[in-house]
């Protein structure tokens, strides 16, 4: 009996040593495991004795913990961090908390969020200095040395001069006070509203920290769908228990705005932006808020839009809506973020042109403290979109790019789906707006027309998941976003290469097998989603899953609307012919979607209705080629699959497993996609698919007749 319950006991200890090292994916990319190199962690160790962070701020106080956090993960060393410079290996301050970073006089070309990291020699002793004008400069200064360490990087003769792009890096939650997240998939919000701002969810904490250490200075906590009792004095009390948490790591809270809140909370009977009652009430609002949190960021908003109120409803402009409450934040150096996602199927004309046409006429109107918020892609964050024709045109007015992190078109959570490359594909793309050169980054980073304010949000992927993200890879693209926020030159490459080593090895063989699965991972699923510029081929409402068949409700919520398909051919014609959407380009690029010889061929039927048999570069039909992007689209995924399976002694055994179940979803899923949309498509084309590709064994009745129910994210 004796030896039965000491078995048990050692069974129960070693399941628990196995649980408690087990990675589960909470830490993302701040793991701190051990450096593997033995001799280069020798090497590290050797250099990074003692640690001085001057000042004494809760930024610094937080930089030390940090470093104290990562020495000890890291390095395996237990280290006293000092207060103040005496020869230690690494010295950490501005120039306001030390005299000898003072004297070197190495910031001067900093903004008040760059810093610096150099070797530098201070009284005959050799130190790491990590310098910067303010406490949030050395913090994400002192992430970014952790992140040389992590990744294994060289940290002799160090001479790093970083400045972040943009002014404004925000995630966008779309986070409801009844804790569901629309389009998100990773479970419910991590805002526990009901319990703040008395309990505070270590979870925040990590929050805020892991939004630091990729440069996010700003979050906007609640839905654009919003309710105005976000606005009420019980939920602005709680939002100042965040944003207690958030403020040393430099973080700012913004909130939604719902249009109708003076009449739903304040009592008006109107809205209007130009009633005084009304300005006077949002006024009163503003310093109601700015009394409890005097770093409060601004507000978003969506307005005349699916529904949402907003000035139209009395017969104004966005400007007028923008103007009033960019006037009662402006003292307080606050901003308006306005979207421009508005559409409305009463306007008979095509979807992808009526933001443009609605925001281009108001260009000179808008206060300086008003971004126009605007979608990567004119119709709604598709998995492959030509960029929206409003970067560039807008000259008068900031604009901040809004991408959508979370995965509402591209899988859920389920599909591994690295959107670096798509965020680049239009961060690179050239508007000509003031000729060759003139590209959307330096559109949003504000550097085309110099505007004060510059920005980019990032709808986010977060939710209380233990791994925050649903899926493991999805933890890359809120990493990329920040990365390219802070800096839109970035590469997909650099960044895979970072997020790879540092959330899960440093391994040769694994970053030479997973990095290319990664950057290939985005055109995969569009060939077996949307290829060739295709789009808004999914499921009705949900999103998940094909729907081409859709043609229920209004319009341009069909999917049919989009692809056009008919006995002739397929696609949307947006050229001179059709809609006539190319003509809001800059003449460079209108003429070059134009034209059907011209025109790109991954946004060809995006553009252009073609015949089935019209001639693709590769000499295939466009019927070939659509069955071949599709069945390349789904062998993709096939080959992710196997080349995960073969890093698999690599990597943390739970990790692995998470991610070998998500791929074989995706591997059903791709064939899914492929197999409804082809059969979909051929009762038009009339065409068979090639012999060499195996066929559908399932009937396109089968494929319509499917029903889902309670699909994550409504």
């Amino acid at each position: 009996m004796k030896s039965f319950k000491f078995l048990s006991l050692f069974i129960i200890a070693i399941l628990s040593f196995l649980l408690c090292n087990a990675e589960d994916g909470y830490d993302l990319w701040l793991r701190y495991v051990p450096i593997e190199n033995a001799q280069l962690l020798s090497s590290y160790q050797s250099k990074l004795q003692s640690v001085a962070v001057t000042g004494n701020s809760s930024t610094c106080n937080v930089i030390k913990d940090e470093i104290a956090k990562g020495f000890s993960g890291l390095l395996k060393l237990d280290i006293e961090v000092s207060d103040t410079w005496d020869k230690q290996s690494i010295l950490i301050g501005t120039s306001a908390t030390s005299t000898e970073i003072s004297q070197l006089n190495i910031t001067n070309d900093l903004s008040n969020e760059g810093y610096v990291i150099s070797t530098q020699e201070i009284n005959n002793t050799k130190s790491i200095v990590i310098a910067a004008k303010t406490d949030v400069g050395t913090l994400y200064g002192t992430f970014h040395f952790l992140k040389l360490l992590q990744t294994n990087q060289s940290i002799d003769n160090l001479n790093i001069v970083e400045n972040p792009k943009t002014t404004h890096r925000l995630l966008n939650h779309w986070d409801n006070l009844d804790r569901t997240v629309e389009r998100g998939y990773a479970g419910f919000s991590i805002w526990d509203w009901h319990k703040l701002p008395d309990y505070i969810d270590p979870r925040y904490k990590d929050y805020a920290r892991a939004n630091a250490s990729i440069g996010i200075n700003g979050s906007v906590v609640s839905n654009v769908n919003s309710n105005a009792l976000i606005l009420t004095p019980q939920y602005l009390n709680k939002l100042n228990g965040l944003a207690k948490v958030f403020r040393p790591y430099g973080i700012k809270v913004y909130l939604t705005a719902r249009f109708s809140a003076p009449i739903e909370i304040g009592g008006l009977k109107t809205a209007d932006p130009l009633n005084r009652e009304v300005q006077q009430w949002w006024q009163s609002k503003v310093d109601e808020i700015y009394s409890i949190i005097p770093d409060f960021g601004g507000f978003l908003v969506k307005a005349n839009s699916e529904g949402q109120p907003g000035p139209q409803d009395y017969d104004r402009s966005h400007a007028d809506g923008a103007n009033m409450l960019a006037k009662a934040v402006g003292k307080y150096g606050g901003v308006i973020m306005w979207r421009a996602f508005v559409y409305s199927h009463e306007v008979p004309d095509d979807r992808a042109k009526q933001a443009y046409a609605e925001f281009k006429p108001l260009d000179d109107e808008f206060m300086d403290n008003v971004f126009v918020q605007t979608k990567n892609g004119a119709i709604d964050f598709q998995p492959r979109e030509p960029f929206h024709p409003l970067f560039g045109a807008l000259k008068k007015t900031p604009i901040m790019m809004e991408f959508q992190i979370t995965q509402e078109y591209l899988g859920c959570a389920t599909h591994l789906v690295y959107l670096a490359p798509l965020y680049k594909e239009v961060l690179d793309a050239d508007t000509y707006a003031k000729g060759k050169g003139s590209t959307v980054s330096k559109v949003i980073d504000g550097s085309l027309y110099n505007h004060k304010y510059s920005g980019m949000a990032g709808v986010s992927n977060i939710g209380n998941d233990r791994n925050w993200t649903g899926h493991p890879f999805a933890q890359s693209n809120w990493y990329a976003f920040g990365r390219l926020a802070w800096n839109p030159e970035l590469t997909s490459e650099k960044i895979a290469d970072e997020w790879l080593r540092m959330t899960f090895t440093n391994n040769s063989t694994f970053i030479q097998t997973v990095k290319p699965l990664m950057l290939n991972s985005r055109e995969s699923t569009v060939n077996y989603m949307t290829p060739l510029g295709l789009h808004h081929q999914m499921a009705w409402d949900h999103h998940w899953g094909p729907g081409p068949w859709v043609n229920i409700g209004r319009p341009d919520w069909t999917s049919k609307y989009y692809h056009r398909a008919d006995s002739l051919g397929i696609g949307f014609d947006r050229s001179s012919t059709g809609s006539n959407a190319t003509e809001q380009y800059f003449p460079e690029v209108r003429d070059r979607f134009n034209n059907v010889e011209t025109c790109p061929e991954e946004f060809l039927l995006w553009f252009h209705h073609l015949p089935w048999d019209y001639k693709m570069k590769s000499g295939n039909s466009l019927w070939n080629e659509l069955c071949e992007k599709y069945y390349q689209g789904a062998a993709d995924v096939q080959q992710m699959q196997r080349d995960w399976d073969s890093i698999e002694a690599l990597v943390d055994e739970e990790q692995y497993d998470h991610v070998k179940q998500l791929l074989a979803i995706q591997v059903n899923e791709a064939i899914w996609w492929r197999n409804s949309m082809l059969l979909y498509f051929q009762q038009y084309s009339k065409l068979p698919i090639p012999e060499k590709y195996e066929k559908p064994t399932k009937s396109l009745e089968y494929y319509q007749n499917l029903k889902f129910h309670f699909v994550p994210g409504i």
